[in-house]
């Protein structure tokens, strides 16, 4: 089919653009979805100059690759997060650090400006995170009220409704990757989120199925639910593991860990149905990127990319326009 495989670059921003875009290029993948830290993509400077913008993207047309989308999780994350502990002094400037409102101002800005880089880029989609202020209420104890987390979702949209302005200034639309931790996390907290900011255009979903998976929520039901606001896809697989020992929270143990009741893992690796997948992508007309975010703490990295790009590759499929028994009326 015609749908061109990316490789996000979150996972790899170790490596210098220059290096990763060449790896990349020999992997066998289209194009790279560059995130916006390490030197991949720095959106204060792409927001004012677009001749860095430029630079960026010579590097990956030095290597006959595109680019499609850009991510800031990092950033929205401090939006609506509480920032009121060590974990997130690493996603902002030094001088953020445990200043839960300087933290938030920086994002802010930063998500605004990540439209303006996109706008440069000549790019319509910013893909990322929220946050919630309402994450840490999830079970209901101490006791939660309906209107605790009705306040959770109108401070979300106090928040993200002056940021999505800016995105359709630019032209850009923002794809929320539906995740733990964010406003929307499964189909019923992301149908709230539409409602609060009034089902507005410039926001929309990069679907991610790993992490609809484990919460054992139906990928292809969450397609069929949005199949106008899917503005981006993920290629990620997920694994549940449990066998009555451990649970779907993780029971504090770090991803790679034994006794864990989930993980990521390479593509084809875990349980997500992807053919079904690309079935209902065929069938909500999704003609974007998939783009591979690759994660699994027990495979080399460089062998899961490539395995994952010829995945992917070989999962995609173009939709049929006859009907097969059209051929018994010849």
């Amino acid at each position: 089919m015609g749908r061109q495989v990316t490789l996000f670059t979150g996972q790899w921003a170790d490596l210098s653009l220059e290096v990763l875009a060449e790896k990349a290029a020999e992997f066998g993948y289209d194009g790279l979805e560059l995130a916006c830290w390490g030197d991949h993509m720095d959106v204060e400077k792409g927001a004012t100059d677009p001749a860095y913008c430029q630079k960026q993207l010579a590097i990956l047309e030095k290597n006959g690759l595109k680019c499609y989308s850009i991510s800031n999780h990092l950033a929205g994350q401090l939006v609506c997060d509480l920032n009121n502990d060590s974990r997130s002094d690493m996603f902002a400037p030094a001088e953020c650090a445990g200043d839960p409102e300087k933290k938030r101002a920086w994002a802010v800005e930063a998500m605004k400006n990540t439209a303006r880089t996109a706008k440069n880029l000549g790019i319509k989609v910013v893909n990322g995170f929220t946050g919630s202020s309402i994450w840490h209420m999830l079970y209901s104890f101490p006791p939660v009220s309906d209107a605790m987390i009705e306040d959770g979702f109108k401070y979300f949209a106090e928040m993200w409704n002056p940021i999505l302005d800016v995105y359709d200034e630019c032209g850009v639309k923002f794809a929320l990757e539906v995740h733990p931790t964010e406003i929307a996390f499964d189909i019923v907290t992301s149908k709230m989120a539409l409602e609060a900011i009034g089902n507005r255009e410039a926001f929309g979903f990069n679907f991610d199925p790993s992490h609809l998976h484990w919460q054992m929520v139906d990928p292809v039901r969450f397609l069929q639910e949005f199949p106008d606001k899917i503005y981006h896809v993920h290629m990620k697989d997920a694994a549940l593991q449990l066998d009555g020992y451990s649970g779907i929270l993780g029971s504090h143990l770090n991803f790679g860990k034994p006794n864990r009741g989930w993980d990521f893992r390479s593509l084809g690796h875990g349980g997500v149905d992807f053919e079904e997948i690309i079935r209902m992508l065929n069938q909500i007309n999704y003609t974007g990127p998939l783009s591979v975010e690759w994660e699994d703490c027990g495979m080399d990295r460089d062998h899961g990319a490539i395995e994952a790009c010829e995945f992917v590759k070989s999962s995609d499929f173009s939709p049929s326009n006859v009907n097969f028994d059209e051929a018994f009326d010849q």
